[in-house]
């Protein structure tokens, strides 16, 4: 046998061991996540809640507090619980794809419910102080810096290096969930709050604020869909996990993003425009009582 068949044979001989490692299914971990702090904090938001929306329907009834109020602040909070305490969580460190979901749940779905669950009558002890806040932070409380801050935070967190580290290091992943959770708050109180601010977007500009962050986060969802290369180490495998190669599994978790930013976006900005034709109405309405009553 000449070296060179002994070569060809070798590169056959490997080619098959990685085929065979690849196609090898790998068992997959589906268990709870026991965090006594989370459990503890969404007992809290519960709890609070709970005792301020009673207060409000008492005084101001279903138009301070409704009924879909308390069912989006216990959405939102559900959505929390899921997205940490269940097999979510176990799930996110062995597929990128399932990671994918637990952030968009945080700076998304939970912080979308939770924000529709506030009304001014509930939030009312704490309004001035909200106020004094915005203008103390001055730049910072501006709605273009939030979304500095959610498209920042999706970007930064997909950085190889630090994707990694939150996977591997405890404290690392914690930072990582509340900075989502803290973009994902802001974000969407810009779009959604229920009190009347001089920072408060309206008209063409809340859908120009929609618009440029989900395309852009969408971006780095095709990005991570057409990579060429897998680019976390974390999730390098020699088999499969539901059926999927590590690459196929990030180029899943890549078209979620970029799935979920669209479809988000289009309901909201359905939701915009009917409330800016809702609140032309209104101001329309308001105009003709103003007439009217200038005439008497």
């Amino acid at each position: 046998m000449t070296a060179g068949h002994g070569e060809i044979i070798e590169r056959a001989y490997a080619r098959n061991n990685t085929r065979t490692s690849q196609s090898r299914a790998l068992s997959v971990d589906y268990s709870w996540t026991f965090a006594p702090i989370v459990l503890l904090a969404l007992a809290g938001y519960l709890g609070v809640y709970g005792a301020r929306w009673r207060r409000s329907r008492r005084e101001g009834g279903a138009r301070a507090a409704s009924g879909w109020r308390l069912a989006a602040w216990c959405g939102g909070v559900a959505t929390l619980f899921v997205a940490l305490i269940s097999p979510v969580d176990r799930l996110g460190e062995q597929l990128a794809s399932m990671h994918m979901v637990q952030h968009l749940l945080v700076a998304d779905i939970a912080a979308i419910l939770l924000t529709l669950g506030l009304t001014r009558h509930i939030l009312r002890p704490a309004t001035r102080r909200i106020h004094r806040i915005e203008n103390a932070a001055g730049p910072f409380a501006s709605p273009w810096f939030g979304v500095v801050a959610y498209v920042g935070v999706m970007w930064l967190w997909h950085v190889p290096a630090l994707y990694d580290a939150a996977l591997e290091h405890a404290s690392v992943h914690t930072l990582e969930h509340l900075s989502f959770g803290a973009a994902g708050l802001l974000y969407w109180w810009h779009l959604l709050s229920p009190i009347r601010s001089r920072l408060r977007l309206g008209g063409m500009g809340s859908v120009a604020y929609m618009a440029i962050t989900k395309i852009l986060v969408g971006f780095l969802g095709i990005l991570l869909a057409f990579a060429p290369d897998l680019l976390y180490d974390s999730y390098d495998r020699p088999g499969r996990l539901w059926g999927m190669t590590a690459e196929t599994d990030q180029q899943v978790a890549g078209l979620i993003m970029a799935l979920e930013q669209s479809i988000v976006m289009g309901i909201a900005l359905a939701w915009l425009f009917a409330r800016m034709l809702s609140e032309s109405e209104e101001e329309e309405q308001r105009a003709e009582r103003y007439g009217s009553a200038t005439r008497r």
